[in-house]
């Protein structure tokens, strides 16, 4: 979208990459009670100890290979995560992909997605939400909603990888629906664009 800022307050919501792991934690905390309380309430038999002994017998090989296992899903997951914000914006960019850079924050280990375009704050929120809710929210809930204990997981820990996602979702809570939103090229964050009108 072009976008002739003269016409705009801009307003800059943004932190370090640092500073955002931090703040995120706020938000893992509420995941694991709500997640974690939910699949109690519907599956406790899961945890009875005669339960966890059969799954840790059934599952031992799996159970010696997982810290690889849970590597590779987290560099896999990492990826995907990312690249769900750029195709989710890239549907609403002018230049579609040509508009998404990818890359990582060496310092922190941690990958990132670059939209270069302003978007209108719904669009921008869309794209900041999909990873959650593909990877984390809808794989839990099919988790909890089956018993099945792995997606559950796999659901949970995706919910809070988004942790730093829901952040920048809330940064934007007071925002209004005309507003305009760029990413920021360097920060964790975003620049919002007020009309002046």
């Amino acid at each position: 979208m072009q976008v002739d800022k003269e016409n705009y307050k801009t307003t800059e919501l943004s932190m370090t990459a640092a500073e955002a792991n931090v703040r995120a934690l706020v938000f893992i905390v509420p995941i694991l009670v709500i997640y974690v309380g939910a699949y109690l309430l519907n599956w406790p038999e899961q945890f009875s100890t005669q339960n966890l002994r059969q799954l840790v017998q059934t599952n031992r090989d799996l159970l010696m290979i997982s810290p690889m296992l849970m590597l590779l899903v987290f560099i896999v997951g990492a990826v995907v995560h990312e690249l769900l914000h750029g195709l989710t914006w890239a549907v609403f960019c002018k230049n579609g992909l040509k508009s998404i850079k990818y890359g990582v924050y060496w310092k922190m280990l941690t990958p990132y997605c670059h939209c270069k375009e302003v978007l209108p704050l719904r669009q921008y929120a869309i794209g900041g939400m999909m990873p959650g809710l593909v990877m984390g929210l809808l794989p839990a809930l099919a988790g909890i909603a089956m018993g099945h204990f792995v997606l559950f997981l796999f659901g949970l820990f995706f919910s809070m990888a988004a942790a730093g996602d829901l952040l920048i979702l809330w940064m934007l809570r007071h925002q209004h629906g005309s507003d305009l939103v760029q990413d920021h090229p360097d920060k964790i964050g975003c620049f919002v664009l007020s009309s002046k009108v």
